[in-house]
């Protein structure tokens, strides 16, 4: 009885492994036919016309130079927003905080909120930054929204990479007769920062390619402009694609397939640039 048990489970063990062996040879079959086709509509649209042209009523004069300057001045002002209170206070949270009921309420709020959908985060915005604080649908605004955003996400990982230091570290460090800010400064934080940067590499990923709420504050589908301060309007690359994805023009449709592969390609250079910092801080904290 015993060994048909085993057996059996063997087999269902194998079974299971052939069948998530399937599904995720699916999704990575449908994802490469996808990529296929993009590359082969769009790598021929890209040139220095493309990067260089402001967006035009006719497509083979269309470029994503505003909608590209939109991207990256908002990606530049919401990581100075959110970065800095991300790491402080999942490290307050972590370190300092008491543990009772009202920290953990705080926690499961934080991780609730990591997963709401990023409209919900566009009507706050609209609601805060831009009809009570009067910020219009201007750069900072949308800057602050997509921090509200990728907040707790930063939040989360910077409380587990800090979790995840052994607690012999912080002993030997007070043993030394360090403080507690020092140790969390000089043993904590550097242990932890490995971490803290996967962190912010997903929610960097997950900002660079939102457009439901950058919608919802107001952002302009057409800019003739490229945003020179916090307080200009502006419109982004993944917004740029969407509008053009809502023309019935083919030509259109081959630009957007364009602007698609320039966003991948962002989002790759992003990853591989923090993934390089992080593996380079894990060498130096083991040797």
């Amino acid at each position: 009885m015993r060994r048909y048990s085993y057996t059996r489970a063997k087999l269902t063990d194998r079974a299971f492994k052939y069948v998530a062996l399937s599904f995720t040879a699916f999704a990575l079959g449908v994802l490469v036919v996808l990529l296929i086709d993009i590359f082969s509509k769009g790598i021929a649209r890209i040139n220095w016309d493309f990067f260089r042209n402001l967006p035009s009523r006719h497509a083979e004069k269309s470029g994503i130079m505003t909608a590209l300057a939109g991207m990256l001045s908002l990606l530049f002002f919401t990581i100075i927003i959110a970065l800095p209170i991300g790491i402080l206070a999942g490290i307050y949270l972590q370190e300092y905080g008491k543990k009772n009921r009202l920290a953990k309420l705080i926690e499961i709020n934080i991780s609730n909120l990591a997963g709401v959908p990023s409209v919900i985060y566009g009507i706050l915005g609209l609601t805060l930054f831009v009809r009570i604080l009067k910020l219009g649908n201007s750069l900072i605004a949308g800057a602050l929204t997509l921090g509200l955003l990728i907040l707790p996400i930063i939040i989360v990982t910077t409380r587990e990479a800090i979790r995840a230091v052994p607690d012999s570290l912080r002993e030997a460090s007070y043993g030394m007769g360090a403080t507690k800010w020092q140790t969390t400064s000089k043993v904590v934080f550097p242990f932890a920062l490995g971490g803290i940067l996967t962190g912010i590499i997903l929610a960097v990923s997950r900002a660079i390619g939102e457009t439901a709420p950058l919608l919802v504050i107001g952002a302009l589908v057409y800019v003739p402009f490229i945003p020179e301060g916090p307080r200009d309007q502006f419109t982004t690359l993944p917004i740029q694609i969407f509008n053009w994805t809502t023309r019935p023009q083919a030509a259109f449709i081959v630009n957007a397939a364009a602007g698609i592969i320039v966003l991948l390609l962002i989002t790759f250079l992003l990853n591989g640039i923090a993934i390089y910092i992080r593996n380079k801080w894990y060498k130096k904290i083991r040797y």
